[in-house]
């Protein structure tokens, strides 16, 4: 197994430098060339001062702006980071130990860097906040999903962690907060085919072999609002949101389903009311039972004046 290059640029605001490999024919005479084809996205005018000011490298340390193109290299730079608006509220950490870091996430963070969402993500805050360079996470949650995260904190330990949950190994349970309809009849199985195409940002049932399972049961309920418990079996592109609406009782604070809702990134009021509530699971490493609860509350349950307004 060939062995994975390590960068030789450290992290920036908790993220590591990109990697590029050159390919092995080409037509370009400098790599500063490579690099203006290879990146549209990035002006040339900007390539050029990132080389100036020897932001990108190979092995052998900074690349000169007029250095010739070399085949089947490896260069490395950090990109420009874009404009975020802040997620002004904190992380929690429900347990950490040498393995795992647990954390409850909340509404509005995104759980890794992608699109619009770089440093103000949980990875990116908790590798500088608890400077754990090595940190990754062994699942990911819904942006506007609060409640139960957890990280590998070892490098070594990642294959055992993310196996787990891609496997179904995990026992997930989630709350929600939806209208009470007396004349849906809970607990029951929720079964369907879900599709997400790529680029669109909702996705949507359709008819066919169910790829789609979860168990829905009424806690509680008072004053037209019920409290949820969502069991899923499988893990679909937003299940759980488009399984409530479809029962006909979307959760609340949902901009996507039923009708989707454009909704400004600095928008932190009425999160979704849908919250990832305990994890259990047989650990890997110690094969010992190990659960996880959230210490999180969904505010239209515990406070629905303060949510509304």
């Amino acid at each position: 197994m060939r062995r994975k290059l390590r960068s030789p640029l450290p992290q920036r605001h908790g993220l590591d430098a990109v990697r590029l490999r050159t390919p092995a024919e080409g037509g370009w005479a400098t790599m500063r060339d490579h690099l203006v084809e290879r990146l549209p996205r990035v002006s040339p005018s900007r390539i050029d001062a990132m080389l100036r000011e020897e932001r990108i490298v190979d092995l052998d340390g900074p690349i000169a702006v007029d250095a010739p193109y070399v085949p089947e290299s490896f260069l490395w730079f950090h990109r420009d980071l874009p404009v975020e608006t802040s997620v002004p509220f904190p992380i929690g950490i429900v347990h950490r130990d040498e393995d795992l870091l647990v954390v409850d996430k909340p509404h509005f963070l995104a759980t890794i860097p992608r699109g619009q969402h770089i440093v103000e993500t949980a990875l990116v805050r908790l590798r500088r906040e608890l400077d754990l360079p090595a940190l990754i996470p062994a699942h990911r949650l819904d942006r506007v999903t609060a409640g139960l995260l957890m990280f590998v904190v070892r490098p070594e330990r990642r294959g055992a962690y993310q196996t787990m949950f891609r496997d179904r190994a995990v026992s997930k349970t989630y709350e929600a907060v939806a209208p009470y309809d007396p004349a849906l009849a809970l607990p029951l199985v929720v079964r369907s085919r879900i599709v997400k195409d790529r680029g669109v940002i909702c996705a949507y049932e359709e008819p066919g072999e169910p790829n789609a399972e979860t168990q829905v049961e009424l806690l509680e309920h008072r004053d037209g609002l019920g409290r949820y418990r969502l069991s899923p079996a499988t893990g679909r592109t937003h299940q759980l949101r488009l399984h409530m609406s479809g029962l006909g009782v979307p959760i609340l604070g949902d901009d996507f389903y039923p009708v989707l809702t454009d909704k400004p990134l600095d928008d932190f009021r009425r999160p979704l009311q849908l919250l990832a509530s305990t994890l259990e699971f047989t650990d890997p490493i110690s094969r010992r039972p190990r659960r996880f609860t959230t210490r999180l509350h969904l505010q239209a349950w515990t406070d629905p004046a303060a949510w509304r307004a």
